[in-house]
């Protein structure tokens, strides 16, 4: 639950840690509202004047929350209105005063269906907010035990949070997923850290842990105590701190094959804890589920592990069959072979280290166009250049723009030197560039350019090397390729390569033509 905090973005009259404080209240009231079971809303003067001034001071929601134990009374959404004329004079008291405030009956004969009451939020004796709360008088009548318990444990909190002891943002960072609400279970304890209340689920809850005693009159750190000697669990020495209440904090206890959320809030009055809160939750099924997952993804980096072992070691068998053969041609052949494979197997590498929905492949592109000019030099010398950035590009999409990039990078070291005998050095320069459309679909747009003796005048027919990267770009980045020669005062040569990929409606691609050649790829499932 997040705060409409625009209206106090650089306000001049709040200080940092109050814009903190009411962030990490807003994110955690959604306890005070099953407590009480209130609508909450938190109001805030309209203007920055009407701070300090109550001079037209008027008031605006910035924030709302709807309690999940009892039906709502404010269905409609107010974050951002400003606040309804028969409650501004409760709100404005609240806050010029500083005093809690209720609505009346305003003379009727039968007291309201609906009541609201006006909570200051004060920190260093200035008000910084107002809470109403609104709620249904008939919804609450003939209370349980548990519900009287509940409201009670919502005064506390109010009172806390109205003179600003409440929440405690130096001791516990309050807006986390899965932590445990007030439905999940309960637990009510006096100063010592004693149970004196107990709600049915919290008891169904630590029942799983194997505490089949009742939990009132008990110790909760004694009842989890005996619980780690009996399963011989490991012992965390901040524990106690929270199952007696006299911090805020976090834990889990786990035994019997269950696990157990406990989160304590200790109870102040004035400087004076007087007990705690503690709720509590069943989370054995998320864990075990958080186990599988870190299995799979454990089973699927050693996947990717052993593919590139193996990879390594289909390179290492070409390169001892290299070494035997005679012809030269043979020997050039194994040579290409093994530096596709072992262009696969690092892209292997790098997906073994994490399981991302998107891959950042600026590091791997790089470093896959230095090594792709290494292999190709062959007694020359090349030097090159990325330009640009790739960002993060879907996984099945990197090995093919490895490919691609190794394929053309090494034709350009192989053939761009031509037969001047006298050239020592080639400069490859690789530009890349992201690119949004109108519609906005986004695509990756790459040049590859040399300073070599340019493609050959006329028709000619591309190798192997570059039959298998218009395969890769026509096929798995569903694209064109094309090889032209160098534009007019650019310093482009032979192996200026690109595949144009565009991903259309219908899922076929177009072809283009020009003098600057681009590998344009259609960047599908990846965040921009």
């Amino acid at each position: 639950m997040a705060i409409d905090d625009g209206p106090l973005a650089d306000h001049p009259h709040l200080h940092a840690s109050d814009l903190e404080w009411l962030r990490a209240l807003v994110a955690d009231w959604q306890m005070v509202a099953d407590l009480a079971f209130s609508d909450l809303v938190l109001w805030f003067p309209h203007t920055d004047d009407g701070f300090v001034s109550p001079e037209g001071r008027s008031f605006r929601a910035l924030a709302q929350a709807r309690p999940s134990t009892t039906q709502t009374v404010v269905h409609r959404d107010v974050v951002g209105d400003r606040i309804r004329a028969d409650l501004r004079p409760m709100v404005e008291r609240a806050w010029r005063y500083q005093v809690e405030t209720h609505s009346s009956d305003e003379g009727r004969p039968a007291p309201a269906r609906l009541r609201v009451r006006a909570m200051p939020l004060t920190r260093g004796g200035r008000t910084l907010g107002v809470m109403t709360l609104h709620y249904s008088v008939i919804a609450l009548r003939a209370p349980s035990r548990l519900e009287l318990v509940y409201q009670q444990c919502a005064e506390d909190l109010l009172a806390m949070a109205a003179s600003g002891r409440w929440p405690d943002v130096d001791q516990e960072f309050t807006g986390y997923g899965g932590a445990p609400r007030v439905g999940d279970g309960l637990l009510r304890l006096d100063v010592e850290g004693t149970v004196d209340f107990a709600s049915p689920n919290a008891t169904s809850a630590l029942s799983r842990l194997g505490v089949s005693e009742a939990l009132e009159g008990r110790s909760l750190a004694g009842i989890c105590a005996e619980l780690r000697r009996a399963v011989g669990g490991m012992v965390d020495e901040s524990e106690p701190l929270a199952l007696t209440g006299r911090r805020a904090m976090r834990t889990e206890v786990e035994a019997h094959g269950a696990t157990v959320a406990l989160r304590s809030l200790p109870l102040y009055r004035g400087r004076e804890r007087f007990g705690a809160i503690v709720l509590c939750r069943d989370i054995t099924e998320l864990r075990r589920r958080d186990k599988q997952l870190m299995s799979k993804d454990a089973t699927i980096k050693e996947i990717h592990h052993r593919v590139k072992n193996n990879l390594q070691t289909v390179s290492a068998l070409l390169r001892m069959q290299s070494r035997r053969m005679e012809s030269e041609d043979g020997r050039s052949g194994l040579a290409r072979a093994m530096r596709r494979v072992e262009t696969i197997a690092i892209v292997h590498d790098s997906l073994s280290k994490g399981l991302e929905d998107s891959v950042d492949v600026d590091e791997l592109m790089g470093r896959q166009l230095r090594l792709a000019a290494e292999m190709a030099e062959s007694g020359h010398r090349a030097r090159t250049v990325l330009d640009g950035s790739f960002g993060h590009l879907p996984p099945d999409m990197v090995t093919p723009l490895a490919l691609v990039i190794t394929e053309v990078v090494a034709n350009a070291v192989e053939h761009g030197f031509g037969d001047d005998p006298h050239r020592a050095e080639i400069e490859v320069v690789m530009r890349v560039r992201r690119r949004t459309d109108a519609a906005g679909r986004q695509s990756l747009e790459l040049e590859i350019v040399d300073d070599g003796v340019g493609v050959p005048e006329g028709e000619w027919t591309p190798g192997l090397g570059l039959q298998i990267v218009r395969t890769l770009v026509r096929g798995e980045l569903s694209g064109t390729i094309e090889w032209t020669a160098p534009v007019t005062g650019d310093a482009s040569g032979a192996a200026e390569a690109a595949a144009v990929a565009a991903a259309g409606t219908s899922g076929q691609t177009t072809e283009r033509t020009g003098t600057r050649v681009l590998l344009r790829a259609p960047i599908l499932s990846v965040q921009s």
